[in-house]
């Protein structure tokens, strides 16, 4: 029960301090653009998650924000932790526009 216990501390840890990094907390303070989500979406997703969203080589991202928190999906984004996917260092306002184009999908 102890292990159980350390282990749910060291998780809600991570996640508070992904919370509360500055650059999570400056997309999330920012309106998103759809037109500009849609066009960085194109430029730097849409090769592996399909022109639609609907998967290709990456999994389809329809309801995303369903499965994923903002923070995760921008932790997703800009971590390069998830293999084949690259790291992608978008400004905040882009990481703003992309999350607002991602909701919609």
């Amino acid at each position: 029960m102890a292990i159980g216990a350390i282990v749910a501390v060291i998780f809600l840890g991570l996640y508070i301090s992904r919370v509360y990094d500055p650059y999570v907390q400056e997309v999330l303070s920012l309106k998103g653009d759809l037109a500009r989500g849609y066009e960085i979406f194109q430029i730097n997703c849409a090769g592996c998650h399909g022109q639609q969203a609907d998967g290709s080589v990456g999994p389809s991202l329809h309801h995303v924000p369903k499965r994923k928190s903002k923070v995760r999906l921008i932790e997703q984004v800009i971590s390069g932790d998830t293999p084949p996917m690259p790291k992608f260092q978008p400004s905040p306002q882009e990481m703003a526009d992309l999350l607002n184009y991602l909701e919609r999908l």
